[in-house]
């Protein structure tokens, strides 16, 4: 199992859709296992985004991320870094598939509703960067015998 760091940035909390996209986590098997609204300080948010500092777009991707409150999860299950990244969809709104969370709900490609963590590396980094170790949990959820074959041992 892998745990990833979701943000539902400041278009999706503004705009009221929170409860939709952690409704498709859910519904597809992942497990919402840390959860916080919050506003990003400049701080925080020239750390999370360190690696883009030279770009053209990172003063206004400062900006926007800071702008308002976000919510940040741990998301956990079998393959969730590919599976949540596959879930969000193309970076751009206006390029992303229907079925995805951009895809539904997103046209701008400034504006982009979601961040999910790329790598187990960068997945590890970000949790720490918004959690404490004590804010993510580790609970049973009886329905896991019916989201993954567990048959063998091992989730599936």
């Amino acid at each position: 199992m892998e745990t990833t760091l979701i943000i539902l940035k400041p278009d999706a909390v503004q705009r009221g859709i929170m409860g939709r996209i952690i409704s498709r986590f859910e519904e597809k098997g992942l497990q919402v296992v840390g959860c916080k609204l919050m506003q990003i300080s400049q701080q925080l948010a020239a750390t999370h985004y360190e690696a883009h500092q030279s770009k053209p777009f990172y003063p206004g991707l400062i900006k926007f991320m800071t702008s308002s409150a976000v919510l940040v999860m741990a998301i956990r299950g079998n393959g969730a870094i590919t599976i949540a990244r596959n879930m969000m969809g193309a970076t751009f709104g206006s390029k992303a598939a229907p079925g995805t969370i951009r895809g539904d709900f997103g046209v701008s490609n400034s504006f982009n509703l979601i961040h999910g963590s790329d790598s187990p590396e960068a997945a590890e980094r970000e949790l720490r960067l918004f959690f404490k170790p004590e804010e993510i949990l580790n609970w049973k959820r009886d329905g896991d015998g019916w989201i993954y074959d567990q048959s063998g041992g091992k989730a599936e």
